[in-house]
């Protein structure tokens, strides 16, 4: 299983969760914001600004960020 950490992140960079596939954003000092991709319009995910709303994840939630989708506990 990998999970994720601040440092691996960068604007496009694609990641899982257990809800689903994101995008990042934006990466901050401690945090990245990421938009969720999976069963959204195309159109949708263009920006910014994005006609998603962006969720911000800080350094309490990369345990639980993942590099692929076969990575995610079940």
């Amino acid at each position: 299983m990998t999970e994720l950490e601040h440092g691996d992140f960068f604007i496009g960079r694609e990641f899982w969760t257990e809800v689903g596939r994101w995008r990042c954003t934006d990466v901050g000092t401690r945090t990245i914001c990421a938009i969720r991709i999976d069963n959204q319009p195309a159109d949708w995910l263009n920006g910014p600004p994005y006609a998603v709303a962006e969720v911000v994840f800080d350094e309490n939630d990369f345990g639980a960020l993942y590099d692929t989708k076969e990575d995610v506990p079940a």
